[in-house]
């Protein structure tokens, strides 16, 4: 009588190869989940320019509290608004990284961002 099926090292093979890929793509996918927290607090630095400059635009001045005109994504924490002479700074950080992000409009700089209007992150 013969039996057809898999032997026991057969299995083992598979489960094995099978560990080995997950531990390729695990770490692949924090990392992507890390750009994708990034993502999310640059977008909201946009989203402040676009939100003070329309202030601006209506009180010919800067500030630090746009009130209802401006709303963070969720998990993101900020933004911390400082208004300088010829502009302002702001800086925002995320509930699941350690990392932030900053921005700023006019000519104080504010590390890490070194472009006016660009975000950039830690």
């Amino acid at each position: 009588m013969k039996r057809s099926g898999f032997t026991l090292i057969e299995l083992l093979i598979v489960v094995v190869i099978i560990g080995l890929l997950a531990s390729i793509a695990i770490p692949k996918f924090a990392n992507t989940k890390e750009k994708a927290y990034l993502t999310q607090m640059k977008s909201d630095l946009r989203n402040l320019v676009t939100a003070e400059e329309g202030y601006f635009a209506d009180s010919i001045k800067y500030t630090n509290n746009l009130g209802t005109a401006y709303r963070t994504s969720t998990g993101v924490v900020g933004p911390t608004i400082t208004t300088t002479g010829d502009g302002w700074t702001a800086t925002v950080s995320h509930t699941t990284t350690t990392r932030t992000c900053a921005i700023y409009v006019g000519s104080t700089s504010l590390t890490p961002a070194n472009k006016e209007g660009e975000p950039k992150c830690t």
